[in-house]
């Protein structure tokens, strides 16, 4: 996966959101933050991971794919805010012994590290670790690239939209 790429069509994608609405000159990290947290949620919710209460299966792969790769979108908007380089895939975490929902809840940990210390080290941790959940889920680099170049493209579409 060429994270240097994504990270570019990311810092482009965000500067024409902030043009758009006028946000150039404002601090959106914490926003982001939230942002990420929401679309982790989201994203735990389509896989079921921790609903032990219910036998319903989770959603398709690609529904779950669309919801890993807006995680992305967040992550690495994150680390334009701050002004770190593209982060690097492969050099992560491997935390194999875990489950899917324990995965989940390393990086929350992870994003509320991040969140507190604005430490490239943590943000750079925060990355291997969603990646790590991405491959327990069962998605390949390429397959993120793909979908993270699909979603780009209909982020941009909506912009155009109003969304």
């Amino acid at each position: 996966m060429n994270t240097e790429k994504l990270f570019t069509m990311q810092k482009n994608l965000d500067r024409h959101i902030e043009e758009k609405h006028g946000l150039a000159s404002e601090d959106l990290f914490g926003r982001k933050i939230l942002a990420l947290l929401v679309e982790l949620g989201e994203l735990a919710n389509e896989t079921r991971c921790f609903k032990f209460w219910s036998t319903k299966a989770p959603s398709e792969r690609q529904i779950i794919l669309e919801e890993f790769v807006d995680g992305i979108h967040f992550i690495l908007s994150l680390g334009i805010e701050c002004s770190f380089t593209a982060p690097e895939y492969g050099n992560g975490v491997t935390l194999s012994n875990h489950s899917v929902y324990e995965q989940f809840l390393v990086v929350y940990g992870a994003v509320t590290s991040f969140q507190l210390t604005k430490a490239e080290k943590q943000y750079h941790y925060l990355f291997s670790s969603y990646m790590e959940l991405g491959k327990m889920l069962g998605f390949t680099p390429e397959d993120i690239e793909q979908a993270y170049i699909e979603k780009n493209e209909v982020n941009y579409e909506r912009q155009r939209k109003g969304y």
